[in-house]
């Protein structure tokens, strides 16, 4: 790391972005704080052989994810990707580059924008009312959010909700296979790539049962498309883990900064910018903390030369902080606008559910507020171990029902 100018306050020495216990136990906003200050653009060890350049600044972070002719992600997108091939490439929408990128999204697009997802709102919001519905008192606020992926995932994929358990943890194994929670006895490596047997067996045989009786939904309209079996259900498992792992984290990462601060009454009655809140609350919480490129080529981010092959990892939980780009940054503030932050990513890359996302989410939040007059903590948060994930595993709460 550079060695920031005498007198000036150093940035934390020797931190490696690729250890998952800064996420679990330490405080990686002023690790990228100071990153940001001093090595915006730095070299970050993984191993003896291997490591990857970290931006962490906005408007490089911008920069990488929306050039790519420069950067592509043909070979893996998230830092457990490293050193190893990727067996998606050209196959799943989100390990493609244009044109082949836009030939596999464009389908699947066309039944995501706001509009088209806005038919799923009433079954959306029945779900959560039923979800809210027996809570009160002493609770565990990330138990109570487990199941929001299935608001969506039910209609869109026919998920249903008995198999959800078994994908939740497969989702996890894949995103946090350094969780304790989750991590099988022969370690990371092991975890990582049962999750993904676990997971592609289970999308594989959802495929079959949707071609033996079509429903119409998004694994209908991929089994439709000039693919292979095996492509098909890989991007079955990116929009399950898209949704599945990152959409719960939002709600608790925001409602434990509310219940910090005393704010949730504030938030709670004035529902009239439920929208600008959901924005603030995204970019404040950022649960895909990473994402990953290879440089095409011998090029720069920033002005540091980065050469062709080498691992790109763009760190959206700094860049969504940077002070830059966003006023008193590290405060969670719902009148926050503009707020063009970069939780659902940039470029031709941009989360493919970010329509569906906003709208579960506004419809939680709505439900939240409506139903919970205050929550007051009850216990130690308890954070993932991952990279990758930003979020809380478990937030035990005391909830007040009005």
């Amino acid at each position: 790391m550079t060695t920031p100018p005498c007198g000036h306050p150093r940035s934390p020495g020797g931190a490696r972005l690729a250890d998952p216990a800064l996420y679990h136990a330490g405080d990686p906003h002023a690790v990228w704080r100071a990153l940001r200050r001093w090595d915006p653009v730095g070299w970050q060890p993984v191993d003896d052989r291997s490591g990857f350049w970290a931006v962490t600044r906005y408007a490089d972070v911008r920069t990488v994810l929306t050039d790519h002719a420069r950067f592509t992600s043909t070979g893996g997108v998230m830092l457990n990707m490293i050193g190893r091939p990727e067996p998606a490439q050209d196959q799943q929408f989100a390990a493609s580059d244009p044109p082949r990128h836009g030939l596999i999204r464009g389908p699947l697009q066309r039944q995501m924008t706001r509009r088209a997802v806005a038919r799923h709102a009433p079954a959306i919001r029945s779900f959560v009312r039923e979800m809210l519905r027996p809570a009160g008192g002493d609770l565990d606020f990330a138990e109570l959010t487990s199941a929001l992926p299935l608001a969506f995932l039910g209609p869109l994929m026919g998920i249903r909700a008995a198999d959800w358990p078994d994908l939740a943890r497969w989702v996890s194994m894949s995103v946090a296979e350094h969780d304790p929670d989750v991590m099988v006895p022969d370690g990371p490596s092991a975890t990582l790539e049962r999750g993904h047997r676990e997971l592609f067996a289970y999308l594989l045989n959802l495929l079959l049962e949707h071609r033996r009786r079509p429903r119409g939904d998004l694994v209908d309209l991929l089994g439709s498309m000039p693919l292979r079996p095996g492509a098909i259900v890989a991007n079955c498992y990116s929009l399950l883990l898209g949704g599945g792992a990152a959409i719960p984290h939002v709600p608790r990462v925001a409602v434990a900064e509310l219940i910090r601060l005393g704010r949730y009454e504030d938030w709670a009655r004035r529902p009239q910018r439920i929208d600008r809140a959901v924005e603030e609350a995204l970019r404040f919480a950022t649960p895909a903390v990473h994402f990953m490129r290879l440089a095409t080529q011998d090029t720069s981010v920033g002005g540091v030369p980065v050469a062709a092959g080498e691992p790109v990892v763009v760190w959206l939980g700094s860049a969504n902080r940077d002070e830059a780009a966003f006023p008193d940054a590290d405060t969670l503030n719902p009148d926050r606008h503009p707020n063009r932050h970069l939780a659902f990513g940039d470029g031709r890359h941009y989360c493919l559910g970010a329509a569906l996302a906003r709208l579960t989410l506004r419809i939680f939040f709505e439900e939240l507020f409506a139903t919970f007059s205050s929550f007051e903590p009850a216990g130690d948060l308890e954070r993932v171990r991952s990279t990758w994930l930003n979020g809380i595993k478990r937030m035990p709460v005391v909830g007040r029902r009005r």
